[in-house]
């Protein structure tokens, strides 16, 4: 029977630590901790906890695809000048080269 008990334990073990890695215990921790502080208690508490699960995640990924996008047009802005800068100093050497060769 020890052995049998032993499995589970190294499973929920395994499943726990899944979940840390996966930040889940943080969020949910967090969920809990502010629905406890919430001075007037929502009459449902899953609607609470799900709204807030959903929000937390789509606050974050809204956030890092802001700024992805922030990142990436400022990347595109320098990849142009530069370009500009290349195809003038191109020019300078070959000012035919556009016309006919």
């Amino acid at each position: 029977m020890a052995h049998h008990h032993r499995a589970p334990d190294s499973k929920r073990e395994q499943f726990r630590r899944y979940l840390e890695k996966g930040g889940v215990i943080d969020s949910l921790t967090h969920v809990l901790v502010n629905l406890y502080e919430q001075q007037d208690k929502p009459t449902n508490a899953l609607e609470f906890i799900m709204q807030h699960l959903g929000a937390a995640g789509h606050t974050s990924d809204t956030e890092a695809l802001q700024l992805e996008v922030t990142e990436l047009r400022q990347k595109c802005a320098q990849l142009t000048e530069e370009n500009q800068k290349l195809r003038a100093k191109l020019h300078c050497y070959e000012p035919e080269s556009e016309n006919g060769v």
